[in-house]
């Protein structure tokens, strides 16, 4: 019986991790809180995954709502990157174009590998975690950053990522209120 049980639950646990895995994208490193070419490479590989990962969710999102979200986070991280790359060079750097690592390619390889039915909730998952990390991200920057032109930049995306992170919030609430994630 025992064996029963624990085969049971392993299996139980085998059908609900493939819906319960999500892969955010790592967090940026400490240092890019406060030094400028750091906090370049972060902000541009956090604007990379939000526009690629976009871009996969306007082919493979269920709901309306998520597919609007998607394009505007488009939008508005191709906007901050340009703001970030032009105030880099206003501060006398050469930044090179934003790259993304191995956690954030792993996040969207499991986007794009995502069963039609978990996509949204998955996209929205990372998400929550990708915004907070890049809240945290420019908030740090825009209060302690080494570079006034970048300092500048990090303090205008502050309330475009936190808009973010709110909506991103918002419809995994109503979506698990809903039952449809």
């Amino acid at each position: 019986m025992k064996t029963f049980g624990l085969t049971m639950a392993m299996a139980l646990a085998g059908t609900a991790l493939p819906a319960m895995a999500q892969t955010p994208p790592p967090p940026p490193p400490p240092e890019a809180k406060s030094q400028a070419a750091p906090y370049v490479m972060a902000a541009g590989k956090s604007d990379l995954y939000e526009i690629n990962s976009s871009k996969i969710a306007l082919e493979k999102a269920q709901r309306p709502e998520v597919k609007r979200y998607a394009q505007m986070l488009i939008d508005h991280h191709q906007t901050t990157t340009a703001a970030t790359m032009a105030a880099a060079r206003e501060a006398g750097m050469t930044p090179p174009p934003p790259a993304l690592d191995a956690g954030a390619t792993a996040s969207l390889a499991e986007l794009q590998n995502a069963a039609p039915g978990d996509f949204d909730r998955l996209y929205l998952a990372q998400q929550v975690p990708a915004h907070q990390a890049a809240l945290d991200l420019h908030r740090s920057y825009g209060t302690g950053g080494d570079q006034p032109a970048l300092r500048s930049s990090a303090n205008k995306a502050v309330p475009v990522v936190r808009q973010h992170l709110t909506d991103a919030q918002r419809m995994m609430k109503a979506t698990a209120k809903s039952g449809s994630m």
